[in-house]
């Protein structure tokens, strides 16, 4: 098997078993890294010599029969809004452009110490604000299905990285579906975790009480395994939680599907879904119940309301999570002959046309005389969503519905039309504003394309929602890596 396509789990057979060494897997991934960068453009920033020298140790802890985990010697990607120390961590973002961390992000230092090699920094849409990852400083990724599409976002540059073999799994981060979206558009896996479950210190903020740390891999045992090295409770983010016995990741496989109970939304087929997406997704859900599932329709009656919460509440937070950038404290200074010019021009070069939209929307919401009409009402919506899940869940085990009402469209389709892009997460925010946990995984093609496939769980039940989607995945199969 070549190296470059193996799971995690598998890689880390391979190198128990001294079929491979981490140095072989490490450069089978660099090569398919480099070449992807003159196609794909995955990554931000490559880190050869560091990564080389990780599997170089790895490889060493295993000949002395010291291996640190299962992730040791097995190449990650980084999304480049999460900081790793002494590497370029630009978020994206002319304002960042020379920023080099000071520190490891919590995530970054957990898998470290579990031997991961560290491959670099993954592309992503500017502060994660964008669902094509065409927003960049660094210009824009493209999808390895058809280079002429783009490959989801904004944590596009990990899912392309997983999807083309250039690492064998990665991290990202999800707002409003930022992981799950392009892991939908590219054929792979994506896990948002509950909020709470994955420390946050070392992410660089775009809106804190909807942000969250996860994993982008090949297959759900690589997503459950990446989970477990990275979550936990951390004194650095007093949002992060202790993760109660009951709640933990156990490995647990189904034989069958008898006895779940799989919610489907009524609110989730409704206008503008890509008929073969819905075609595919409904098929998956028919593949459900062969397998043994009761399904049952819910209602999620709030759901209209969550695209239009998400953009009050995250631009909200954007507003007052960039304000930092002012070209004083943090971010590109451009000098404007007083301190007030300098500020306006700092912050109008260094920010892109996405991040300034967000900026001034979220600072209209909240200011005076707007507050309470906007961002106080947008927190009340946020409840009534919040209790119609909670409302499924007394009935079903797991919902399941369409990631993304689309497949990837064509790269500079949408870049006029940010209200068209933001429709493109009407299936993803709502798990957001809840804190919900959340899975995307391949269920079929919409013309030559992938289709991702949603499964939600309860608050902290990662356990049986992973269970869920691999009895899925293993009766369905996986789709193969596209370079």
């Amino acid at each position: 098997m070549d190296p470059k396509t193996m799971t995690i789990t598998e890689a880390a057979a391979a190198l128990r078993k001294s079929e491979l060494s981490s140095v072989e897997l490490t450069e089978a991934c660099l090569r398919a890294a480099e070449v992807g960068q003159t196609i794909t453009s995955a990554y931000v920033t490559i880190d050869r010599e560091g990564a080389l020298a990780g599997a170089r140790e790895a490889d060493g802890r295993r000949k002395a029969g010291q291996p640190l985990s299962e992730l040791d010697g097995i190449p990650l990607a980084v999304k480049d809004n999460i900081c790793v120390a002494g590497g370029r961590t630009t978020a994206g973002s002319g304002i960042l452009k020379d920023y080099r961390a000071a520190y490891d992000a919590t995530v970054v230092g957990k898998l470290r110490r579990s031997g991961a090699v560290l491959l670099g920094k993954t592309n992503m849409d500017e502060f994660a604000m964008g669902s094509s990852t065409e927003s960049s400083v660094h210009g824009p990724t493209r999808n390895p299905w058809d280079t002429a599409q783009i490959p989801g976002g904004s944590s596009g540059g990990s899912a392309v990285a997983v999807a083309e073999g250039s690492a064998c799994g990665a991290l990202g981060s999800d707002t409003g579906g930022s992981i799950r979206q392009p892991a939908a558009m590219c054929g792979v896996v994506g896990l948002k975790p509950t909020y709470g479950r994955v420390s946050r210190y070392g992410l660089i903020a775009m809106a804190s009480s909807l942000d969250q740390i996860g994993p982008l891999t090949r297959s759900v045992d690589d997503a459950e395994l990446l989970l477990g090295a990275i979550e936990g409770r951390d004194a650095n983010d007093s949002t992060s939680v202790e993760l109660r016995s009951d709640w933990g990741l156990k490995g647990e496989r189904l034989a069958s599907l008898k006895g779940i109970r799989v919610g489907v939304p009524k609110e989730y087929f409704g206008q503008g879904m890509q008929p073969e997406v819905e075609a595919s997704v409904r098929q998956a859900i028919e593949r459900m119940a062969g397998l043994g599932a009761e399904i049952k329709e819910v209602s999620l009656p709030h759901s209209e309301y969550a695209l239009a919460v998400y953009y009050v509440l995250m631009p909200s937070e954007v507003s007052a999570n960039l304000a930092r950038f002012d070209g004083m404290r943090y971010g590109t200074r451009v000098s404007g002959g007083s301190l007030e010019n300098t500020y306006r021009r700092s912050r109008g070069q260094g920010f892109g046309k996405e991040a300034r939209r967000r900026i001034m929307i979220g600072t209209y919401a909240l200011s005076s005389g707007y507050y309470d009409a906007y961002y106080l009402q947008a927190q009340k919506a946020r409840r009534l969503i919040s209790d119609d899940f909670f409302r499924a869940f007394r009935d079903v085990d797991v919902l399941v519905g369409p990631t993304s009402p689309l497949a990837a469209w064509k790269l500079g389709e949408m870049q006029d039309d940010p209200l068209a892009m933001y429709l493109a997460d009407i299936y993803t925010v709502a798990v957001n504003v809840a804190g919900l946990p959340a899975l995307s995984l391949p269920c079929g093609l919409a013309a030559g394309l992938p289709v991702g496939f949603q499964f939600i769980g309860r608050h902290f039940e990662e356990g049986r929602l992973l269970a869920v989607a691999r009895a899925f995945e293993e009766a369905h199969g996986r789709l193969p890596l596209k370079k």
